[in-house]
């Protein structure tokens, strides 16, 4: 059996009465009846991107498996909305959309924030729309719904810095990916170049712990352009001088810091490139340009399969979306199965170590099958599935 043996479980499309624009819901697969996948809000956004997106979130919860955990990976499933989240209708369109699929939010799918839209605005707009939770389809499962879901909302209120825990473990995980990247190539933390597309909430937290963790951020670029410094810049200011959506305001630049166009970080002089914001941004075309050694997928889906290709072929290593960025929804269930509390080192130490096993049996496999991490990650979720289904059963 492989991750790709058939089509998705469920697509759905749905037209707004009001603005004529089109939201998506895919389940790609069940898991006790329920399955996991954020929902996403952005200007174009298309069916076929959000099964993309729902296969890979089977992956993600997958990938994370483990039989003497509390939490029990869940079916994979996506939404998308086609709107610019900065549009005024955007918010009326989210709560219309929400309402739409309310039974299947109710009964089998849990949702929460992704690109374009918070958690905090999710929350809100559920609320409106009739809904108790955006993730009330899993409370059935939990041994003690009420505790559950005290520890979860005790999470959410966690700050660090004065940034929400929930906003920052995703990055933890992302940068624990590079981190273990690099100790197995023998590379030195510190010093080791990176440039990030993406300051958002995925984008600022990877740049924050990695700056921490010694290595020097080159170049970020957001929706402006990039910012760029051989030298390295001030992450924290950076940081300091975000909008909601991650744009920095130039004010806060330093003399030596330099406003280059929006593409320039793909040619940053670094080692690491970390894309954290939209989806298939490197391409065949501008992958000719990159010179760094490692790629590392913080987004979903930023590198199309073409350009990958390319890439593998001249010695450019793709750490997958499957894998990097998985922590954010693990620690979801972490926290609200009870594998961990409501604390930040608690769930950072989490986070790392299932992030440098997951990423060094990635790796691993890839040696040994002599294949890309990408299709070792497919090997590893295509070897856990049959375990997942002969458990807990197959709902297609």
């Amino acid at each position: 059996m492989t991750v790709a043996d058939s089509g998705p479980l469920m697509t759905l499309t749905w037209t707004d009465h009001v603005t004529g624009r089109q939201g998506h819901l895919v389940v790609d697969r069940l898991v006790r009846g329920v399955c996991s996948g954020g929902l996403r809000m952005r200007a174009g956004c298309t069916l076929e991107e959000v099964a993309g997106l729902a296969r890979g979130m089977t992956m993600k919860e997958a990938l994370h498996y483990n039989p003497e955990g509390r939490y029990v990976p869940l079916g994979g499933a996506k939404g998308g909305i086609d709107c610019d989240p900065r549009s005024p209708e955007a918010y009326g369109l989210l709560v219309r959309f929400l309402r739409a699929v309310r039974p299947y939010v109710e009964s089998s799918w849990t949702t929460g924030e992704d690109l374009g839209l918070t958690q905090d605005l999710v929350d809100r707009a559920a609320a409106e729309a009739g809904l108790v939770s955006s993730i009330q389809a899993v409370y059935p499962l939990l041994d003690d719904e009420a505790e559950a879901r005290r520890r979860l909302a005790e999470a959410f209120a966690v700050e660090v810095d004065g940034i929400g825990l929930d906003e920052l473990v995703g990055g933890c995980g992302v940068a624990e990916s590079v981190l273990a990247t690099l100790d197995r190539a023998g590379v030195a933390h510190t010093g080791t170049r990176v440039a990030l597309q993406g300051l958002g909430t995925m984008g600022g937290a990877t740049a924050r712990f990695l700056a921490r963790a010694g290595l020097r951020v080159v170049a970020v670029a957001d929706v402006k352009g990039t910012i760029a410094n051989p030298e390295g810049l001030d992450v924290d200011a950076l940081l300091a001088a975000r909008d909601a959506y991650g744009t920095v305001d130039r004010g806060v630049l330093r003399p030596a810091d330099r406003e280059l166009p929006g593409d320039a970080w793909l040619t940053a002089d670094a080692e690491v490139l970390v894309p954290a914001a939209v989806s298939y941004t490197i391409d065949t075309a501008n992958q000719a340009r990159i010179t760094a050694r490692w790629i590392v997928e913080a987004a979903n889906m930023p590198v199309l399969p073409e350009a990958e290709a390319l890439l593998a072929a001249r010695g450019v290593t793709v750490l997958p979306d499957v894998v990097v960025n998985s922590g954010t929804n693990a620690w979801w269930w972490w926290t609200l199965f009870g594998d961990i509390g409501a604390d930040a080192e608690e769930a950072f130490a989490y986070t790392r170590r299932a992030m440098r096993d997951l990423i060094g049996r990635t790796l691993a496999r890839a040696d040994a099958d002599g294949t890309t991490p990408r299709a070792a990650a497919h090997a590893i979720v295509a070897d856990l599935l049959p375990v997942i289904t002969e458990r807990f059963g197959q709902y297609r």
